[in-house]
C-alpha cells in the first residue's frame, strides 16, 4: 500500500495512477477513494496522473480520535502535496472533498494549483443561519448522528438505496452494485471520525475559503441533489467564486459521479484540456 504520514502520525492511503498532469480527486463522507474509480480510470487512460487518497479515518488510512475535522483535513491534503512534490495540479472534491478542497485553497493558496473543481460539494455552508437562510436546519445532521451512533450499517444503506443517488424518486434506475459499493465504503470508516465529520461538512463556513479561487474552477451540482441542495451549495459557491463555470445537471442526484459517470467524465477532460 502507498501512505504517507502526518505529523501526528496519521497514515494516508493514496493511489497513484497513470502520467501526465496531476488530478487530485477528494472524496465524499462517509466514502473512500474508491468512489472516484470511474472518473480515476477514465481520466488516467486518456494521459493524466490522477491521485485519489483515504481522507483520515476513511478507508484504509489511519483511524486518528483527533483531527476530523476540515483544517486537518486541508493539512494532510498539503501533506500528501508536499511530500510527492506536485505542481500545477488540478483539485477537484466530491461532497465533503470539495470542502476539503476549499480549505486547502484558503489555508494554502494555489501556488502549486493551476485548476480546481466542485463536484456536488458542500461549501460555501450547508447549515441554515440566519445569514444562510437556504441552508439545512441542524435536526437534519442531528438526524445523520442519531443514524450513525443507533445503527449507521443500515443508515448507510439507507441513503445510498435512497435520496444518495435518487434511487428513491419515481422510474429511477436502481444498481443494488452501488448501492452495496456504498455501504461496504461506509463501514470502512472509523465509527468515530465519521461521526465526527459530520459535524466537519455541515458545519464549517467555506466563504472566505472561496474568494481565495484565483484558477480557473468548474462547478458541477445537480438540480436534484437531496443531500446537499444546489441553491445553498453550487449555485452559493458559483456566486463568490471568481469567474467559476458552472454546470447545472438538470435531474441529477447527489452521487452523479456515478449516475451521470459519463457526463461527467466529458465534462472533466473538456475542462482539463481547456
Amino acid at each position: 500500500m502507498s501512505t504517507i504520514t502526518t505529523k501526528d502520525g496519521t497514515q494516508i492511503y493514496y493511489k497513484d495512477w497513470g502520467t501526465g498532469l496531476t488530478v487530485i480527486l477528494s472524496h465524499g463522507w462517509p466514502l473512500n477513494a474508491d468512489s472516484w474509480e470511474i472518473q480515476a480510470l477514465f481520466l488516467a487512460s486518456h494521459s493524466y496522473r490522477v491521485i485519489t487518497h483515504d481522507r483520515r479515518g476513511h478507508g484504509r488510512s489511519s483511524q486518528p480520535w483527533n483531527g476530523n475535522e476540515m483544517d486537518t483535513y486541508a493539512e494532510d491534503l498539503a501533506t500528501l502535496i508536499e511530500t510527492l512534490d506536485l505542481n500545477g495540479i488540478t483539485l477537484i472534491g466530491f461532497s465533503t472533498g470539495g470542502g476539503e478542497v476549499a480549505r486547502y485553497i484558503g489555508r494554502h493558496g494555489t501556488a502549486r494549483v493551476a485548476k480546481a473543481g466542485l463536484i456536488s460539494s458542500v461549501p460555501p455552508l450547508m447549515l441554515k443561519t440566519e445569514s444562510n437562510p437556504d441552508g439545512l436546519p441542524i435536526e437534519v445532521f442531528d438526524n445523520l448522528r442519531a443514524g450513525s451512533l443507533g445503527d449507521r450499517s443500515q443508515l448507510y444503506k439507507d441513503l445510498a438505496s435512497g435520496p444518495f443517488f435518487g434511487f428513491n424518486r419515481p422510474g429511477a434506475k436502481v444498481s443494488q452494485g452501488i448501492i452495496d459499493s456504498f455501504w461496504f465504503q461506509g463501514l470502512q470508516s472509523g465509527h468515530k471520525n465519521a461521526l465526527d465529520c459530520i459535524k466537519a461538512f455541515s458545519e464549517t463556513d467555506f466563504t472566505e475559503d472561496l474568494k481565495r479561487f484565483d484558477v480557473p474552477t468548474l462547478i458541477i451540482h445537480g438540480d436534484d441533489d437531496q443531500i446537499v441542495p444546489i441553491k445553498a451549495a453550487g449555485l452559493a459557491s458559483a456566486k463568490i467564486v471568481k469567474n467559476a463555470r458552472l454546470e447545472v445537471y438538470e435531474g441529477a442526484p447527489h452521487g452523479l459521479t456515478n449516475t451521470h459517470a459519463d457526463r461527467l467524465n466529458a465534462d472533466l477532460l473538456s475542462f482539463l484540456k481547456g
